[in-house]
C-alpha cells in the first residue's frame, strides 16, 4: 500500500529536491536513513551512477522486503537511525526523507548521521510543515476526532510535529550542525478519490494498527461528505503538503 499509493500522492515529487539539496553527484558514497520503500534511495542512485554507491535503512522489514524487490542493486539494511551500523566518516552524503518525525530520540539520530559523514560531506533532511499549512490532513484530524477521539487524532498529528523552521534548526545545531539551512517548498497531496484517500492513510501510515475496519468504513463513508471541498468534479483530490527541507555540509 505504501510503494503502490503514498509514494504517486505523497513522496515521489520530494525524492529529487532531497537529493538535490544534499548535492548528490556522480560517484558519491550515500546513506539513506528511514529509507522505507526506496524511493529516495532510487533517486539518488541513478544520480551516483555506476562509480557510486548507495545503503538504504530502515528499522521496518517489511518496507525492506518491499524496497529490495523494486531495487536489488542497492545495498538495503535493517536498522536503527539511533544506532547506524557504519563507520564513522564513511559516506559523502546522508539523506533522510520524511523519517525524522517518527524517530525516539531525533537529536541522537542526527549526530549519528554526522558521525558516519566525512568531513565537507552533505546532509539533507526533509520534514513535513506544521499541520496548520496542510489543510486537506489538518481537516481529517479533525474528522478523526469528532468519530474516534484524541488518540485516533494524534496519531495523524505526528508526521506534521516538526514544522516550526526555528526549533529545527535549533535542533540540527545541537546536534552537530550549526549552520544548517532550513528551506520550505510547496507540494502537493494526490490521490483519486477521498476513498482512496481514507484508504491510503489508514492502512499504509501512521493508524494502521489503530482502527478497525468497521471504523476506516465509517471514517470513508463521513469523509466522503466532510472532505468533499478537496475534490475536483471528477472527485480526484489535491490539497497543499508543503516540508521544510534541512540541508548542511558537516565541518
Amino acid at each position: 500500500i505504501y510503494e503502490e499509493f503514498f509514494l504517486p500522492a505523497l513522496f515521489e515529487e520530494w525524492a529529487v529536491p532531497v537529493a538535490h539539496a544534499a548535492g548528490i553527484q556522480a560517484g558519491d558514497r550515500v546513506l539513506d536513513v528511514a529509507c522505507g520503500t526506496g524511493v529516495l534511495a532510487r533517486a539518488v542512485s541513478s544520480r551516483v551512477g555506476p562509480t557510486g554507491s548507495v545503503v538504504g535503512l530502515d528499522i521496518n522489514e517489511g518496507m525492506l522486503a518491499v524496497a529490495m524487490r523494486q531495487a536489488p542493486d542497492i545495498d538495503w539494511r535493517h536498522g536503527r537511525a539511533e544506532a547506524l551500523p557504519f563507520d564513522s566518516g564513511i559516506f559523502d552524503a546522508v539523506v533522510c526523507q520524511f523519517g525524522l518525525m517518527f524517530f525516539e530520540d531525533r537529536e541522537t539520530a542526527i549526530r549519528e548521521m554526522h558521525r558516519v559523514l566525512r568531513p565537507g560531506g552533505r546532509i539533507a533532511v526533509a520534514v513535513w510543515d506544521a499541520l496548520d499549512n496542510t489543510p486537506g490532513y489538518a481537516a481529517m484530524v479533525d474528522l478523526l476526532h469528532d468519530l474516534f477521539g484524541e488518540e485516533a487524532a494524534h496519531g495523524l498529528r505526528v508526521p506534521f510535529n516538526m514544522g516550526d523552521k526555528a526549533a529545527l534548526q535549533a535542533l540540527f545545531a545541537r546536534a552537530g550542525f550549526p549552520h544548517a539551512r532550513v528551506t520550505t517548498r510547496r507540494g502537493t497531496a494526490r490521490f483519486p478519490s477521498i476513498k482512496s484517500w481514507v484508504h491510503t492513510d489508514i492502512y499504509g501510515w501512521v493508524l494502521a494498527d489503530m482502527l478497525d475496519d468497521a471504523m476506516v468504513d465509517e471514517l470513508s463513508n463521513r469523509a466522503q461528505r466532510a472532505l468533499a471541498h478537496f475534490g475536483d468534479a471528477s472527485g480526484r483530490v489535491a490539497f497543499d503538503a508543503p516540508a521544510h527541507i534541512v540541508s548542511a555540509t558537516r565541518d
